[in-house]
C-alpha cells in the first residue's frame, strides 16, 4: 500500500512536543506561553521555549510572525493561542 494512503498512528498528547518561538519583552510572547502552559500542564504534552534572536534561522524564518507556535515541529498558529483548538491538535 501506498504510504500516501496509509493513516498516521496518533501520538498521545504526552507524547507531543509543543514549540513557542518568541523574544524576551514580547507581551504576545508572553500571553502564549501563558495558554500554552496551562494546556500542556492538562493534557500532559510536552512544551519548550525558543528565543528567536538566539537563532538566525528561526529569526528569517518566523520574524513576522512571533509567536509562533509548533506541534512536533510543524506550524500551528502565530500571533495568538487558542486555547481550544491547541487543545483539540493536542488530540485532548
Amino acid at each position: 500500500m501506498s504510504p500516501l494512503l496509509r493513516r498516521k498512528e496518533k501520538k498521545r498528547p504526552g507524547e507531543r512536543m509543543v514549540t513557542l518561538i518568541g523574544k524576551p519583552g514580547c507581551h504576545l510572547c508572553d500571553d502564549a506561553q501563558e495558554v500554552i502552559e496551562s494546556i500542556c500542564a492538562e493534557t500532559g504534552a510536552q512544551w519548550e521555549k525558543k528565543d528567536i534572536s538566539q537563532d538566525e534561522e528561526l529569526y528569517r524564518l518566523h520574524w513576522e510572525q512571533i509567536p509562533v507556535v509548533l506541534i512536533d515541529g510543524e506550524q500551528h498558529t502565530f500571533w495568538r493561542v487558542n486555547p481550544d483548538r491547541l487543545r483539540r491538535a493536542l488530540g485532548a
